[in-house]
């Protein structure tokens, strides 16, 4: 999108938010954004009108604001809601990340204990034992993409063991998760995204009648129970929950080691200073969380009380969507803010979100990344971008920075 155009557009669709070109260009735009239109007017679809926030100040706010809410029902009167777009949208949808206090405290507590900071470190062994698998059969090779062999697989294996599902299984999760992140309410998507979705639904209804037979010691088998116990969790609940923690658990994380190591290999002098310095591995993981954020732009929020924002007045039935990944480049809060600087100082990036809906996975996400870069760095000390920086590809995704592949070899 060139700056001519960025003058001429009024309002963005949803599918120009998800097209590859306007994630090549989003940085700049965003800036524009922040300097002259931080609340921009979106139009998505069935889901109506929409507002892009982009900066800092807004978004902290927004994502704490009680006038907006996560849950549709608690917007919408009866006659007002839409019907639903995919034959399986409310066996998916009814987990944490589209709840609203009360409901998302409970669902929240039924998971947090998983994801305490004792059971995070617990993994820390078998995290590295996965990363040493994986690079081991890849180094004879010198070359490897980062994505497929090493980013993807780490997480998925993670969730996997935690949840207590078959390893053989993750890339159905890879395809399916795409089918849930790929928002797009275009009649030819919907009808792919669909039948994908329907395929999960029948994967995890298979799965929770094994795991009601043959309970484990893992997650899932802690959700059936308390799904079994009546007022806990419904199941259509336990189906959306389980859905979550898969795409969750590894969508975020996957990017999170793409991002990192593509930013290292485009700056130098910054990938020297870690190798030089590997105690400043945190802060470094904190920055590239900041400057190529894993999840771009938030779930949908819905307004449930008028209010002003800029001057402007956001409706009832309004949708906000705010850009993490702008808020993270915010001029006013991040000097120099679009230089990639391992050793920040005071470093207040929201990658993760901020209030109730703050990513439970956040902690467990560093620790992989963590130990996936320090471990690549370790074993492949001459790791390099194979090809053209130019030829990276971000992928047209809405909610997500991804690239498509980043091909490296050592």
């Amino acid at each position: 999108m060139s700056s001519k155009e960025k003058k001429s557009v009024t309002i963005l669709t949803e599918s120009q938010l998800s097209s590859r070109a306007f994630k090549d260009e989003a940085y700049e735009f965003y800036k524009e954004l922040r300097k002259s239109q931080p609340l921009y007017p979106l139009s998505l679809g069935s889901l109506g009108k929409g507002w892009l926030i982009s900066r800092y100040d807004d978004a902290i706010h927004l994502l704490k604001n009680e006038k907006l809410k996560k849950n549709y029902e608690n917007v919408f009167t009866a006659k007002e809601k839409r019907p639903a777009l995919l034959k399986n949208e409310e066996t998916l949808t009814k987990h944490m990340l589209n709840s609203d206090p009360p409901d998302h405290n409970r669902l929240r507590t039924l998971v947090q204990k998983a994801f305490t900071h004792r059971m995070i470190l617990q993994l820390e062994d078998k995290i590295q034992h996965i990363a040493d698998s994986l690079l081991d059969k890849v180094q004879p090779n010198k070359f490897m993409n980062l994505v497929d062999d090493y980013a993807f697989p780490l997480p998925i294996i993670v969730i996997s063991e935690m949840l207590g599902i078959p390893l053989e299984d993750r890339q159905k999760f890879r395809v399916w998760s795409q089918a849930i992140i790929d928002f797009s309410d275009a009649p030819e998507r919907l009808q792919e995204n669909d039948h994908l979705l329907g395929e999960f639904v029948e994967y995890l209804e298979s799965l929770v009648r094994k795991k009601r037979r043959e309970p484990a010691g893992d997650l899932i088998s802690a959700l059936i129970q308390a799904e079994s116990e009546g007022t806990q969790l419904s199941t259509e609940e336990l189906y959306s929950m389980i859905m979550l923690l898969i795409v969750a658990g590894h969508e975020t994380t996957v990017n999170l080691i793409t991002n990192m190591t593509y930013a290292l290999m485009c700056h130098h002098d910054q990938l020297e200073k870690l190798r030089q310095q590997p105690d400043l591995m945190n802060s470094a993981i904190e920055e590239a969380l900041r400057f190529h954020s894993p999840v771009e732009l938030t779930t949908i929020r819905w307004t449930a009380e008028p209010f002003i924002l800029h001057g402007q007045e956001i409706k009832r039935k309004d949708v906000i969507i705010i850009s993490l990944a702008s808020a993270n480049r915010d001029e006013k809060i991040f000097p120099n803010a679009d230089i990639f600087d391992i050793e920040r100082k005071n470093n207040r990036h929201i990658a993760f979100g901020h209030g109730n809906h703050f990513c439970l996975g956040a902690q467990l996400a560093r620790l992989e990344a963590k130990i996936a870069i320090s471990t690549l760095l370790r074993r492949c000390p001459n790791i390099q971008l194979k090809g053209e920086k130019k030829q990276m590809k971000w992928k047209g995704n809405f909610l997500m920075r991804a690239l498509e592949e980043l091909p490296i070899s050592f």
